[in-house]
């Protein structure tokens, strides 16, 4: 429940609160220092005939003071003024079938409550919470935009509704608009505040096309889907709308409070803007371990390794474009960039800061065979620069050539002026855990002269057919924080189990065992030469220190007859270990009280079982030996070698036979490499 009998000053402090709160440090963005307008007024105002001819919420009326009893029900009709409200517990403001209700106070969005996940409807209607109000208020009373997602319908209530024809007044709650500019194709300067749940601040919908220049948007309080955007600050949606951001201020705290929504091949561009988004508190009613019923997920699932409630941003729909352009985008854990619930679409940050400021989390997410660009960009992200569930990914240089090529491909609006001043930069990635997780196959793309620095191993996959591809002729290195480069491994990844009698369809309450004993091979999977399954890396001038494990077991386990690990050198040193081998986790189980146990291994060389390992060295490249390595093929071109530290020797046996290690040559088999 709001607290009762808020003062003028009181409800003016907390807007000040709402800009000013502090951001957590991890990677710090842009603190929001920001004015307050003196004057709490509507300022929609649309400037063309065509808008004022529009349908309009109906006139207002001057109450003074409102009084809601216990048990009664007061049903509006028209918006409504008033310099004081009460609602006392068990009293209703209801509107008529077809409208929504909406509350601000000296304009604050305020008083919103949801409803209880477990209401039979997803808990996604809202109420104005019992209490008393005073200031100047505004009882907003707008047509509804009831939008639909797979089985429930979420009544959306926003700031500012725009469509082809430009701002629709019927549909927006004005007086949450406080200060600057509002027209049918811009807005400027304005500040958009929430203190209750599920308010939207600016739809664009309809093939509409709108700038929003100099934002400043504050919203705490819970959302309820980030798979539609319900109680996002701004959503672009729908065929041949476009939405720009430009000089953003956005500062949301709450359960799925999301920033930035892009959904339903909509095209939406963020530029100069600073983000972020904190956790909330999750609903009492929703399960402890967490769902994977999109409908109903409002919390990172923890098989992933992480944890939190709410993610800055959420690319949604089939082809729909988001891009982020000299701008600080971050959440406090889960994610900072998301592509859920989509297809085929495009995520793109070029010059930008991605981060996570909790110590959990990731940079972005990738589904649905998404194309994702990260140009000159920052990671400074909890766990994963990427989450890889099918996608193409390439994180480079911003050169001129490459951000005009995509200010034309992408529709990205940049002017002559704009492309000019986009200092050219290096991709830095700095991730607690991991650069990548693959659960899909997908390619990772690397160069220009970025710089991978990872805590722990540097590309992790999950039984996929993940590939990477590292061009180090520009500058581009890999640091890996325990000394490995690339890990190949069974999922460790417990699976949602069904539920019934909950309004959610699973529960996230799998359990991951270690298997026990030795793999069985398979008789129908080949080792020694490449399958279209493999796990790729290949790597171009590029000098590299560190280990490639591939700890697969097939043999049938999880379906899975085996996998091979291929690796690939041309021009490039690398010292370590590149071997089969068996893999094992510091508890035999993973629960939802492990979760940070998930992908988290040791390595022991092992012979290769159904685990292939191949390695082929290109021209001009030496692989330094430093322990024993077990392959199923080595193949050296005429001008690569095979070498072991200084002091030692490394010996190579096929089958059991030893051989001389020759450049030019091909082995195959039960290959072991032994430095003595």
């Amino acid at each position: 429940m709001l607290p009762t009998n808020r003062t003028d000053n009181e409800e003016t402090s907390s807007v000040t609160d709402l800009l000013d709160r502090p951001i957590p440090n991890r990677a710090r963005p842009r603190a929001l220092i920001v004015a307050v307008a003196a004057a709490f007024a509507p300022v929609l105002a649309p400037a063309t005939a065509q808008a004022a001819g529009r349908k309009k919420g109906k006139g207002a009326k001057a109450d003074t003071c409102i009084t809601v009893g216990s048990d009664e029900t007061l049903t509006l009709t028209e918006t409504t003024t008033a310099t004081c409200l009460t609602i006392e517990e068990g009293g209703t403001i209801a509107v008529p079938d077809g409208y929504s209700l909406s509350l601000t106070v000296n304009g604050v969005e305020t008083g919103s409550e949801l409803a209880a996940l477990t209401d039979g409807e997803g808990g996604a209607t809202t109420a104005i919470a019992a209490g008393t109000y005073t200031g100047i208020i505004v009882l907003t009373v707008a047509e509804a935009n009831d939008l639909t997602y797979s089985t429930l319908t979420f009544p959306f209530r926003q700031a500012i509704y725009v469509d082809a024809d430009g701002v629709d007044e019927s549909k927006s709650v004005p007086s949450d608009v406080v200060g600057g500019t509002v027209t049918d194709t811009a807005a400027s300067d304005i500040t958009l505040l929430s203190n209750g749940e599920a308010f939207n601040g600016l739809y664009v919908t309809g093939g509409g096309s709108y700038t929003l220049t100099n934002p400043k948007i504050a919203f705490d309080g819970n959302g309820r889907c980030d798979f539609i955007g319900y109680g996002a600050s701004v959503v672009g949606t729908g065929s041949g709308t476009t939405l720009v951001l430009d000089g953003a201020n956005i500062s949301n705290v709450g359960v799925v409070r999301t920033a930035v929504i892009a959904d339903a091949t909509a095209n939406v561009i963020v530029k100069n803007s600073t983000i972020h988004c904190a956790d909330g508190v999750v609903p009492d009613e929703y399960p402890a371990s967490g769902t994977g019923d999109t409908r109903y997920m409002i919390t990172v699932p923890w098989m992933l390794g992480i944890s939190g409630n709410v993610r800055a941003t959420n690319l949604l729909g089939a082809g729909t474009k988001a891009s982020y352009i000299n701008s600080e985008i971050s959440s406090e854990k889960w994610g900072a960039l998301s592509v859920d619930g989509g297809s085929y679409c495009t995520l793109t940050a070029i010059n930008s800061t991605i981060a996570n400021t909790g110590g959990e989390g990731y940079g972005s997410y990738a589904i649905g065979n998404v194309t994702e660009h990260f140009l000159g960009c920052t990671f400074d992200v909890g766990d994963y620069a990427l989450i890889h569930w099918g996608a193409s990914a390439h994180y480079g240089d911003s050169t001129k050539s490459a951000v005009s090529a995509l200010n034309t491909s992408l529709s990205l609006g940049l002017t002559s002026a704009e492309l000019d001043d986009l200092p050219v930069q290096s991709t830095t990635i700095d991730a607690g855990r991991f650069m990548v997780m693959w659960y899909a196959a997908g390619s990772v793309a690397i160069d220009g002269g970025t710089q991978v620095n990872t805590g722990e191993t540097t590309f992790m996959c999950k039984a996929v057919a993940g590939t990477v591809t590292v061009d180090g002729s520009d500058g581009a290195a890999i640091n890996s924080g325990n000394g490995v480069i690339f890990q190949l491994m069974d999922t460790d990844r417990p699976s949602s189990v069904t539920v019934s009698g909950y309004p959610w369809s699973s529960e996230t309450i799998g359990t991951y065992t270690e298997p026990t004993g030795s793999p069985t091979r398979s008789s129908s999977w080949t080792t020694t030469s490449s399958q279209s399954t493999d796990a790729k890396g290949t790597f171009t001038n590029i000098a590299l220190t560190g280990d490639f494990y591939n700890s697969v077991w097939g043999g049938g386990n999880a379906s899975l007859q085996g996998q091979n690990l291929s690796l690939s050198f041309t021009g490039s040193t690398v010292e370590g270990v590149i071997s089969a081998s068996t893999a094992k986790h510091s508890v035999s189980t993973i629960t939802q009280t492990e979760y940070r146990q998930i992908s988290e291994v040791t390595n022991t060389p092992s012979a290769v079982v159904n685990n292939g390992v191949l390695v082929t060295l290109g021209a001009g490249s030496t692989w330094t030996v430093t322990g024993t390595s077990y392959l199923s093929a080595l193949t050296l071109a005429s001008t690569a070698s095979v070498a072991a530290p200084s002091g030692k020797t490394v010996t190579l046996t096929v089958n059991g036979t030893a051989t001389t290690i020759t450049a030019g040559k091909s082995y195959t088999g039960a290959l072991t490499l032994t430095v003595s």
